[in-house]
């Protein structure tokens, strides 16, 4: 019995399960892998490390996948966007001597010592805490956290004063200040009544990167969404921020050494 051309083509399809192919959103290429499985419609997956995946019907053409994921390219590098500004999925911390923590972009290994006072505090190139618990990991993260959140109400407020001046210039106005609070998944929000809310997190980013997530929340102030426009109103003020976006995450990616 012969092959005909459908069963060879569909042959060919999972000869290429998972190769490579990319499109064009204007300068931005959109790679994906295409996965031919036995369904009758295309869909379209984007993970949380940018990856996109297609599973498509065994039969289906490269032109027609192609044509179908450039129609959702904007929806995908929203997507993509989006996911971009999530915090890096770290190792669990064990807030034992040893580990490495970041303040400011530089690393300092944490030394955990029995004394009698609750304190810490930043001493050649160490990240000292002194308690009465040492080996109460619970009491070595509270007095941690409550340190990074001083730190980061000084140096935030510090660089919000400068940002605010720089979005001035785009007519972006705001009196209200910053927020704190710890967030598993975001560096900082806005909300919908104009609160500029920060991750203490982020005080372990370089300056520069901490302007950068300050603009971009306050950028969301004219426009809420991550549209077109949002990047262009983020890039008319910061034209590079998408450096410090990669240098934020991969400084904070190698936070455990």
């Amino acid at each position: 019995m012969g092959i005909g051309p459908m069963m060879m083509k569909a042959r060919n399809n999972k000869a290429r399960q998972g190769q490579p192919s990319s499109v064009f959103f204007g300068q931005t290429e959109i790679n994906y892998a295409i996965h031919f499985c036995e369904r009758k419609t295309l869909a379209i997956h984007v993970y949380p490390d940018g990856n996109v995946i297609v599973d498509a019907p065994i039969a289906a053409s490269n032109q027609a996948i192609a044509d179908k994921v450039k129609k959702k390219a904007r929806w995908i590098f929203k997507q993509q966007l989006k996911f971009a500004s999530y915090p890096p999925a770290l190792s669990q911390r064990q807030y034992v001597s040893g580990e490495t923590h970041r303040y400011l972009g530089r690393q300092y290994r944490l030394k955990v010592t029995k004394g009698n006072n609750e304190c810490v505090k930043l001493l050649h190139g160490h990240l000292l805490i002194e308690t009465t618990d040492p080996e109460n990991r619970l009491q070595v993260k509270a007095l941690l956290q409550h340190w990074i959140r001083l730190r980061a109400r000084v140096v935030f407020w510090e660089r919000y004063d400068a940002c605010v001046q720089q979005v001035a210039k785009l007519g972006i106005t705001h009196h209200l200040g910053i927020q704190l609070r710890f967030m598993s998944k975001r560096w900082g929000s806005c909300t919908g009544r104009g609160n500029i809310i920060l991750n203490p997190e982020l005080v372990a980013a370089p300056k520069d990167c901490i302007d950068y997530v300050i603009t971009h929340e306050l950028c969301h102030l004219k426009e809420r969404n991550h549209s077109p426009a949002f990047y262009k109103l983020l890039t008319s003020v910061m034209k590079d921020w998408e450096l410090r976006r990669k240098r934020l995450n991969e400084l904070v990616a190698v936070r455990f050494v």
